[in-house]
């Protein structure tokens, strides 16, 4: 492709919207356009980034036998409260695009495609014959991001592969996922990509496992915790530590003590001279399920400890029974509004204590009538502790468990495992930690969607069995803007060659000058020709705008047609690492194959 030809512009100054180096790049060298927040056009360089990222995902997946096919954006709300996730993503979550056609049909723009899939295979898949059966597809995704940012990383609007495997058996499943463990492992490789798969939380997909892969940058959303050994690694949602070691309680009778402006662990510990790991810490919350009930949730966990609210969820949706309810729609720190609603009395906030009355609460329709009280592993065995005393103002010390105060029959692992913590395979690791942005992620998701949706299969003894399901994801756009985030420069974007839109640019300095052009013009149609995916840079610009575009786009080898001519040489820069060297006419198109060559060899 002729430069002077193609929808080109770059920009020299960062635009205003964009926070992070990889938006701002992919703006300014004209990879993508914004159209609306969080939606965003994929402009001739970017498309050929997607593709070649896509047909490596492509390939690896059909190594594996997987069958390629395309479902529909648009999905009726049935499915979805076959299923039960109606509420949990247009509530909840609240991030499903949803609308009412004119026959006043619901129907929404898909997030995922678990429910079009379960329902496909509960139509075509009738005997234990047929399975293990996997699908997958390329395809465009939508979600209602409140605050879409970053680009491609958050946006409204993103293109995904999604994966669908069908078993007789947990073996079965387990053995799908181990390859597309191996598989994605190989996509990443193939990328160029320096990324770590870490155990995550399986989230609104559900099920018994998941494993995330993650794209290390300074920019990624989300925190890892690993160890040096190489043998743990997980996303905070999910990780878990051993806690530090409590320090035995120095007080040692029960009494309740002036402590003035101690609403937080911190002065508490200050005043009263003592460490946090003495203190239990009572954190309240509010949870909303999805049969209208309200429960408050009382949460006691060590002093020195912070709840992992993604944990609390899972308990909680666990715990949903004793309500009546399927699925929890929301979870928060209820607010002085919130607290207008149900309380009886005013909360003594900062000095609420494991026994907090139910008198607190008081009576409305659909409100749970006591706490739910949960206590973390950390405050299991603390004794003589300090702890709230349920006036603000005043705490207790020298409490213990089972004599002023209850132990909670519900004890649960909800702490947040942090950098710093001793490892739980082995003591002597210290969990380290690193950014990361998630680009795939497997699950495996059982029968959770197969029993809600009846899509059985008859089992070689004639039993009608649910069917066993796996789920396979990788994020194509996102991957290629954590691509950019993962490697840039000061002057622009570095491509890995595997999926960078073109191998390399010959840049034609002078376009008056006919040996320049005549030279460059031969190496274009040759490059072209031998496989070598080229640009020429053609413009009638001038020499430094042309080498600063081609640093700002990326493209990982410059062929300059310049002064060294005159030696029947060119200069031949690698963008990576900014070297320079002339090699001679003859010899740039088998160098340049050779150097492609080496950088995407499996």
């Amino acid at each position: 492709m002729r430069l002077s030809q193609m929808l080109f512009v770059t920009l020299r100054e960062d635009p205003a919207e964009a926070e992070i180096p990889s938006h701002k790049l992919l703006l300014r060298a004209g990879y993508i356009r914004r159209i609306g927040s969080g939606v965003y056009a994929y402009l001739p360089l970017m498309w050929r980034v997607l593709q070649k990222v896509s047909q490596i995902v492509r390939e690896e997946m059909n190594a594996t036998g997987a069958q390629e096919v395309l479902l529909p954006a648009m999905q009726p709300s049935e499915l979805w409260k076959e299923s039960g996730r109606w509420d949990t993503y247009t509530q909840a979550e609240g991030i499903m695009f949803t609308l009412t056609d004119r026959q006043n049909r619901e129907v929404a723009l898909g997030p995922t495609h678990e429910e079009v899939i379960t329902a496909i295979a509960r139509d075509m898949i009738r005997s234990y014959r047929q399975l293990p059966l996997h699908l997958y597809q390329i395809q465009t995704k939508f979600r209602d991001e409140i605050r879409p940012r970053f680009g491609l990383m958050r946006g409204r609007e993103f293109i995904m592969k999604d994966g669908y495997s069908f078993h007789t058996s947990e073996e079965s499943l387990k053995q799908t996922y181990a390859d597309m463990d191996r598989a994605y492992r190989n996509m990443f490789t193939r990328t160029g990509l320096k990324f770590r798969p870490v155990e995550a939380d399986s989230g609104a997909i559900g099920g018994s496992g998941s494993q995330e892969f993650m794209v290390l940058a300074d920019a990624g959303e989300d925190e890892i915790l690993y160890t040096e050994d190489g043998k743990y690694s997980a996303n905070t949602e999910k990780a878990v530590s051993l806690p530090p070691d409590a320090v035995p309680s120095t007080f040692t009778k029960f009494e309740k003590l002036d402590t003035p402006n101690t609403p937080t662990i911190e002065t508490l510990a200050q005043f009263l001279k003592c460490s946090p790991t003495q203190i239990v810490k009572n954190v309240l919350y509010q949870a909303v399920y999805d049969n209208g009930v309200t429960v408050l949730v009382l949460a006691s966990i060590r002093g020195d400890q912070d709840v992992n609210e993604v944990k609390l969820a899972n308990e909680l949706v666990k715990l949903g029974d004793r309500f009546g309810g399927k699925t929890l729609l929301a979870l928060t720190v209820p607010d002085a509004e919130a607290q207008a609603k149900w309380a009886a009395k005013p909360l003594p906030l900062g000095y609420i204590s494991p026994g907090l009355e139910d008198s607190y609460i008081g009576k409305q329709e659909k409100l749970h009538p006591k706490f739910l009280r949960l206590v973390d592993k950390t405050a299991v065995d603390l004794q003589n502790f300090v702890t709230g005393s349920n006036e603000s103002g005043y705490h207790v010390v020298g409490a213990n468990w089972g004599k002023q105060y209850p132990l909670p029959a519900d004890v649960v692992d909800i702490r947040k495992a942090r950098p710093g913590d001793r490892a739980m395979h082995d003591p002597s690791q210290i969990l380290q930690t690193a950014r990361g942005i998630e680009v795939g992620h497997i699950f495996q998701l059982g029968t959770k969607y197969s029993k809600a949706m009846g899509a059985t299969y008859t089992s070689e003894t004639g039993e009608e069995l649910p069917l066993v399901m796996g789920c396979y994801g990788v994020g194509v756009s996102r991957l290629a803007q954590a691509a950019v985030e993962q490697n840039h420069d000061k002057d622009g974007i570095i491509w890995p060659v595997a999926i960078a839109p073109y191998h390399a640019i010959v840049v034609i300095p002078n376009v008056t000058d006919a040996a320049q052009v005549e030279a460059a013009e031969k190496l274009y149609a040759d490059l072209n020709a031998a496989g070598v995916e080229t640009l020429l840079d053609d413009r009638d610009e001038r020499a430094g705008v042309k080498f600063k575009d081609s640093e700002l786009v990326g493209i990982p080898f410059r062929v300059v047609t310049g002064r060294s001519l005159q030696q029947g040489k060119v200069e031949v820069v690698q963008r990576a690492t900014k070297e320079s060297q002339e090699i001679a006419l003859d010899q740039v198109v088998p160098t340049l194959k050779q150097w492609i060559q080496e950088a995407i060899a499996p």
